[in-house]
């Protein structure tokens, strides 16, 4: 339903009031001719005929039509009178059911600071009523006694300073007791952080005085990390033109770089001989992209170390990719985890399998869910670091 201001609603429902008076109205007038009526005594039937035929008129009312003839005397006076005859009209605020009987103007704005600490004052102001118990006239409970907040020290625990200390106590701040507490032992009366801090620091460190609440300490904002500079497209042409001071690809966290300019990239990875780390983190690849991964592994025989984490490669696409590299013997590290999905225990038994027949492999980044491939590949990583130890000792 539309909503209506205050206004309108209180006008509205003053109609509906006022138009509830105005059948009242008629029923009175109604059991007033009837009275009339029997007043008269028994009629022939042609004057009960007359009679009915009149009261036929007052069925079909418009109340709605009178309401808009009436004058507005007639309005405030209809008005007056339903606030006596409707004082639980749930139509109408709590504040206009009844008449007004204050005759006071106002005062002003409502303040409400005012009339809270009005309220207040009054409330302090009246007298509690005594709570006795039944049949004796005494008061529940104890009386109230205010304890003494300060202690008097005993004479066997009182210590007299020389005037010089006594005078630099008296002078210390917050912080300088804090300090000496700590160099005194006194932990128990501050945090573990104000104790060390105490202690470690040849400064006065602590400003917040002795308190042994622990605190945590200050939020320090770490600012995000610069955008990645690489240009894609000068990148794409230096792998295409195989140049060789070009031996590391980053692209990771490139929101924008089209499929179409991956798969490029990937396709130039295949002849290219001097790229060494190849890094597509964050890059929305897919499972075309996974395709072309796949494939330039099966060619490429100088990259070292290849990271895809954090992309939309499906279970599909990585499978292609950990069967290709059945086909590399170049590859010394490979990322995959945090994929869009999860890959499944068929990709983690061939990731497994993987590595136990790749040798190469000696670093795999991915997160394994369950606990035989798991092991497999712990297994197979640490054979393949122990054979690459034992090659460099040869």
């Amino acid at each position: 339903l539309p909503r209506r201001c205050p206004a309108c609603w209180v006008h509205t429902a003053r109609k509906k009031s006022a138009a509830a008076t105005a059948r009242q109205r008629f029923r009175l007038s109604f059991w007033h001719h009837r009275a009339e009526r029997r007043q008269l005594g028994s009629a022939s039937p042609i004057m009960t005929t007359s009679y009915r035929q009149e009261l036929e008129k007052y069925r079909d009312i418009d109340e709605d039509k009178i309401l808009k003839e009436l004058s507005p005397e007639e309005l405030a006076q209809l008005d007056l009178e339903l606030q006596e005859m409707d004082p639980e009209n749930v139509m109408l605020p709590a504040g206009l059911r009844q008449r007004d009987q204050t005759k006071k103007s106002p005062t002003g704005p409502l303040d409400r600071d005012a009339l809270m600490h009005h309220l207040e004052k009054q409330a302090l102001e009246a007298k509690e009523r005594e709570d006795l118990v039944p049949f004796t006239g005494e008061k529940k409970g104890k009386p109230f006694i205010p304890k003494n907040p300060k202690r008097e020290i005993p004479k066997e625990e009182q210590i007299t300073l020389e005037p010089e200390l006594e005078e630099a106590l008296a002078n210390a701040t917050d912080a300088e007791m804090c300090d000496i507490a700590a160099i005194l032992g006194m932990y128990t009366l501050m945090s573990n952080k104000q104790y060390y801090d105490a202690i470690c620091s040849g400064n006065i460190t602590n400003t917040e005085g002795i308190n042994s609440v622990v605190q945590p300490d200050k939020y320090k904002p770490v600012p995000d990390e610069p955008p990645n500079p690489t240009n894609v497209d000068e990148t794409l042409k230096k792998i295409q033109s195989n140049d060789k001071d070009l031996e590391e690809v980053n692209l990771n966290n490139i929101k924008d770089i089209p499929i179409q300019t991956l798969k490029e990239i990937c396709e130039a990875m295949k002849s290219n001989t001097q790229v060494k780390r190849l890094s597509l983190v964050a890059t929305r690849s897919n499972d075309p992209v996974a395709h072309a991964v796949a494939e330039m592994m099966k060619e490429n025989k100088t990259l070292q170390s290849l990271n895809i984490e954090s992309n939309f490669i499906t279970s599909a696409g990585m499978m292609e990719v950990i069967k290709a590299m059945k086909q590399n013997t170049t590859l010394s590290e490979l990322k995959v985890d945090n994929q869009c999905q999860r890959l499944g225990d068929s990709v983690e038994m061939e990731m497994a399998a993987m590595l136990e027949n790749c040798p190469s492999i000696i670093r795999f980044g991915y997160h394994f869910t369950q606990q035989g491939p798991r092991a497999r590949a712990s297994i197979a990583i640490t054979k393949n670091n122990e054979l690459r130890r034992k090659q460099k000792k040869t």
